[in-house]
C-alpha cells in the first residue's frame, strides 16, 4: 500500500479531501459531519496499515533478545516467542520497561510442536492481519560442549572454524542431534510454512534465518550431502530433507563417523533459505551467522556481545525493498555458502 492514500468524498454538498501521509493527516475544509465517516476512524486505519510486526523465535534471551530489543526500537511492533512462557514473559517485561511498551509483545512458541506453531500465526492473522519481518533464531546446539577443548582450539584467539576439529569440542548424543535437527532445521521450516501467506501480505517481507560459519558447506564430512546440498540448480525441499535423513540414519549407527548434528543442522537451514529466496523472489530472505557471540549456547564462550551479534539480523531484516536475497552473511559480510 503507499504512504500516499487520495480520498475523495462528495456527499450531500460535503466535500471531504483526505490526504494521508506517512507521517500526517491533512484534511480540506469545508466539511461537516457525514454519515457514517469519520475521518478521524479513517486516519488511524491507514496508519494502522503502515506499522511493521515482526516474529523473532528464540527470544527470551542472548541474540534473540537483543533482536527484539533493537527491531522495537526501530518502530517495528514485535512478538517476543519463547517455549518457556515465564520467561518470555519476563524478557517482555523487561522490554517493556526500558520505554518500549508499545512494541513488544509476548507469545508463547515450540517450534517442534506445530500446534504451537500454528497457535501463533493464527495469533498473527487475528491480531495484525499480516507479518513483515520472520527471524528464526531459535536453535540448539545437539551435543555437549567440552570446554576445556574449546577454550583451548584456535577458534577464541583466530576466530577461524576451518582450523577447529568440532568433533572434539562438541561431544554427540543421538537424542541431542535428533531435538536439534528438529529445531534448527525442521522448526524453521515449519514457521516459514505457518506463516509465508501472513507474510505475502506485505509490502516488504523479509525472512532472516540466524545460522553459523559452521554450517557452511566446507564443514560437512559427507561428499554425498555435500554434493547435494551445493547444487543450487538442482535443490528442493525434498532433497534437503533427504540429506537431513539419511545423514540421522547415520549418525544412529555411529556417532563418530558422522558431521556433528549442530552442522549439519545450519547446513540444512542455509540450503532451504536459497531454495526459499528462489520461490519467493518478493522477498528478502537471507541467513547469517551473528559471530562468535557470549551466549547460552556456547556457555558464554565467545568474543562478542548480544548487541553487536544482534545487529546483522536486524540488518537484514531491515533491508530495503530490492535489498539482496538468498544469500549467506558472516556477520556483516556476504559469503560463500
Amino acid at each position: 500500500m503507499s504512504f500516499c492514500t487520495l480520498m475523495w468524498l462528495d456527499k450531500y454538498k460535503n466535500n471531504i479531501v483526505l490526504l494521508l501521509t506517512k507521517s500526517k493527516c491533512l484534511v480540506a475544509s469545508p466539511f461537516s459531519t457525514v454519515d457514517s465517516f469519520s475521518v478521524a476512524t479513517v486516519c488511524n486505519q491507514m496508519a494502522e496499515s503502515t506499522k511493521r510486526y515482526a516474529v523473532v523465535t528464540g527470544a527470551n534471551k542472548g541474540i534473540g533478545f537483543e533482536i527484539c530489543r533493537q527491531l522495537a526500537s526501530s518502530g517495528i511492533v514485535v512478538v517476543l516467542t519463547s517455549r518457556d512462557e515465564k520467561r518470555g514473559l519476563e524478557a517482555v517485561q523487561k522490554l517493556k520497561d526500558s520505554g518500549l511498551s508499545d512494541y513488544i509483545i509476548f507469545h508463547q512458541l515450540d517450534v517442534t510442536n506445530l500446534s504451537s506453531v500454528l497457535s501463533l500465526a493464527n495469533f498473527i492473522e487475528t491480531q495484525f492481519r499480516k507479518l513483515d519481518i520472520l527471524v528464526n533464531n531459535a536453535g540448539v546446539i545437539g551435543a555437549t560442549i567440552n570446554e576445556e577443548a574449546f577454550r583451548a582450539s584456535n577458534y577464541l584467539k583466530e576466530q577461524d572454524a576451518a582450523k577447529v576439529d568440532w568433533s572434539k569440542i562438541l561431544v554427540p548424543s543421538y537424542e541431542a542431534a535428533e531435538v536439534c535437527i528438529d529445531t534448527n532445521y525442521y522448526g524453521a521450516k515449519r514457521m516459514v510454512e505457518a506463516h509465508i501467506s501472513l507474510l505475502q501480505r506485505s509490502d516488504s517481507p523479509r525472512i532472516v534465518n540466524v545460522s553459523s560459519i559452521i554450517g557452511k558447506l566446507q564443514y560437512v564430512s559427507s561428499e554425498c550431502a555435500e554434493e547435494v546440498l551445493s547444487d543450487i540448480e538442482n535443490l528442493t525441499e525434498e532433497k534437503v530433507d533427504e540429506v537431513v535423513q539419511i545423514y540421522l540414519e547415520d549418525f544412529k549407527k555411529d556417532t563418530s563417523a558422522v558431521t556433528p548434528a549442530y552442522i549439519m543442522s545450519k547446513a540444512a537451514l542455509n540450503a532451504y533459505t536459497r531454495i526459499l529466496a528462489r520461490k519467493f523472489p518478493g522477498f528478502c530472505i537471507n541467513c547469517v551467522c551473528p559471530g562468535n557471540v557470549r551466549t547460552d549456547i556456547n556457555q558464554h564462550i565467545g568474543v562478542l556481545s548480544v548487541e553487536e551479534g544482534a545487529e546483522s539480523p536486524v540488518k537484514l531484516a531491515l533491508l530495503p525493498s530490492g535489498g539482496v536475497t538468498g544469500c549467506f552473511f558472516i556477520r556483516k559480510e556476504q559469503s560463500e555458502f
